[in-house]
């Protein structure tokens, strides 16, 4: 049975939103205390759509999860169709939102644009995949990934990335179902909190 629902490009009025189911992501990967985000610093950091963008569409049921990790690079220029319009302020991350047909936000994709330099191609990261678990086992997780990929194809990028928790063996299976290999001949590598500040602070007489 098909679902009515909508699907749009997060608008500044929608940052209590994003913020709320980042915090829960954060609970379901018992990482609460890591969340340092705010209000504000969402406000600064995240592009958005023209407050008065809406779009809606139906779509039949499926399944749904979610993934999370890495650190964003500055984002692409903004798209101007579809569920990505033009934005308004220059962030380095965007936020798609879907609402359930009770009216309530299930679920969102935060993502940016990066580049590969051996494709010379652009692409996306998702960053965060969260679906409410009151609204999953609709579809809505693979809603939020094919958009992405479609928004991939119309920039003629050459991938659609992101990573998951090792431990997460639905959400591994169900990427997968999708046609999402596991990259497992890379490391991710990550330089954060104090040791960020010693590596950008370091002179060269320290190495």
């Amino acid at each position: 049975m098909a679902s009515k629902y909508s699907i749009r490009l997060a608008t500044r009025e929608d940052v209590p939103i994003i913020l709320s189911l980042i915090h829960e992501l954060a609970a379901y990967e018992n990482a609460t205390s890591s969340v340092l985000a705010t209000e504000s610093s969402l406000l600064q950091t995240l592009s958005f759509a023209p407050s008065h963008h809406r779009h809606h569409h139906s779509h039949a049921d499926h399944t749904s999860s979610h993934a999370h990790n890495s650190l964003p690079p500055p984002d692409a220029p903004p798209s101007g169709t579809g569920h990505f319009p033009p934005t308004q302020n220059s962030g380095y991350a965007k936020t798609l939102l879907l609402t359930a047909p009770e009216g309530e936000v299930a679920g969102m994709a935060l993502y940016f644009h990066n580049y590969s330099t051996w494709r010379a191609a652009p692409g996306i990261y998702l960053e965060d995949l969260f679906v409410k678990p009151k609204y999953r086992k609709r579809g809505y997780g693979k809603v939020l990934i094919r958009e992405l990929a479609k928004e991939v194809v119309r920039i003629n990028g050459g991938r659609l990335e992101w990573s998951c928790l090792t431990w997460n063996t639905p959400s591994l299976e169900f990427y997968e179902a999708l046609g999402a290999k596991r990259m497992t001949e890379w490391v991710g590598l990550r330089v954060d909190g104090e040791n960020l500040k010693k590596l950008a602070e370091a002179k060269e007489s320290d190495e």
